[in-house]
């Protein structure tokens, strides 16, 4: 039977992808240490999903491994048989904390993705390698885009050559990037070496926000999750920066799992994606206060700040054309409206039952 080994098992993605490859027939071994928890708070904690994964997937087991460790990871690889694909989630996922512990932030980003890597060359080389990048490794480039403002949103002109998202030709150089950014970075250029010059199957998919249901969405990670929760909950909600009015994209998390398994399907070596809602599911930050209240059918308590954080993005859309092009059979089926209504309608009664 073919194994997949999924990092981060019990977050957002990482979740997605054991539940995705259970069901396709796959021994799945997760790989979670709930470090969410310590980065965010017991609130962020992802001990509740791995309990629920381990009692309602078949073939999934869960191991309790800091990916730090690199002869840990070693002797799980070495351990293990039939292993197809990586799916390489776990992460320190945020602008502000890097910035309170850069040695963590780099250790669990940049020299954790280093052992997987590593340990897939010498047990598994022919697996397929998919890491989830960030569009953070551009830095603060994009905010140099010549945006205009459209009252409740920025935006580009329409003859703007990344009118339509922006794609991997964006330089990553002379720019800010956040401490997270740059580790990151280091861990999305190690992905493509180890493709390039070991001829393994691997992918860096350089994502915008990433969402759905599960996410335990918190202050410093987790933009529509956290919103719709401060909007149920009464919690006040602080925008940084930009009037409100910058642009992410949001991909659901189901639209992740199959992009990754388009690509397992139809692998290449050291290949990289711009990956995100696209045209087709993005909003400002105004925007989604403004679904917000419309799903909870309350207002919302946010206040503004000036001070935007280093390195964050004021217009983030991710052209999904070259990816299309590569894998036509994969397109993104969930938008804004639909991510934050099921993100709503799977929390509220738990949200409200802990205020």
């Amino acid at each position: 039977m073919p194994a997949a080994i999924v990092t981060g098992s019990g977050g957002l993605i990482g979740s997605e992808a054991v539940r995705h490859y259970a069901a396709h027939g796959f021994d799945v071994i997760g790989v979670e240490n709930d470090m969410r928890a310590r980065f965010f708070g017991p609130e962020a904690s992802t001990a509740s999903v791995t309990e629920a994964l381990s009692a309602e997937v078949d073939g999934f087991r869960s191991v309790d491994l800091d990916i730090r460790d690199g002869d840990g990871v070693m002797s799980l690889f070495a351990e293990a048989s039939a292993i197809e694909i990586v799916v390489h989630a776990a992460a320190q996922p945020s602008h502000d904390w890097a910035a309170s512990d850069p040695q963590v932030d780099f250790g669990v980003n940049a020299t954790g993705t280093m052992n997987l890597l590593e340990a897939t060359r010498r047990h598994a080389p022919g697996a397929t390698f998919a890491f989830l990048s960030t569009n953070k490794v551009y830095g603060d480039r994009p905010n140099h885009l010549p945006l205009e403002d459209q009252g409740k949103r920025l935006e580009l002109p329409e003859d703007h050559r990344y009118a339509r998202g922006i794609d991997t030709s964006m330089s990553i150089d002379d720019c800010t990037h956040s401490l997270f950014g740059v580790s990151k970075a280091a861990a999305d250029l190690m992905v493509q070496e180890y493709g390039r010059y070991f001829d393994m199957p691997t992918v860096c998919l350089r994502c915008g926000c990433l969402t759905g249901p599960t996410h335990a969405g918190a202050r410093l990670h987790g933009f529509l999750s956290y919103l719709i929760r401060c909007t149920v909950t009464g919690e006040p909600y602080t925008i940084y920066g930009h009037e409100g009015k910058q642009v992410r994209d949001n991909l659901h998390s189901r639209d992740v799992a199959s992009a990754i398994d388009a690509f397992h399907a139809a692998p290449r070596p050291g290949a990289i994606y711009n990956l995100g809602g696209g045209r087709a599911s993005n909003c400002s930050m105004l925007e989604a206060i403004e679904s917000c209240e419309r799903i909870a059918r309350r207002e919302l308590d946010w206040t503004l700040s000036d001070e935007a954080r280093i390195g964050d993005h004021r217009w983030w859309i991710s052209d999904l054309g070259p990816f299309m092009a590569d894998y036509p059979g994969w397109t993104p089926e969930y938008g804004i409206e639909e991510i934050l209504t099921e993100i709503h309608d799977d929390n509220r009664e738990r949200w409200t039952a802990s205020v």
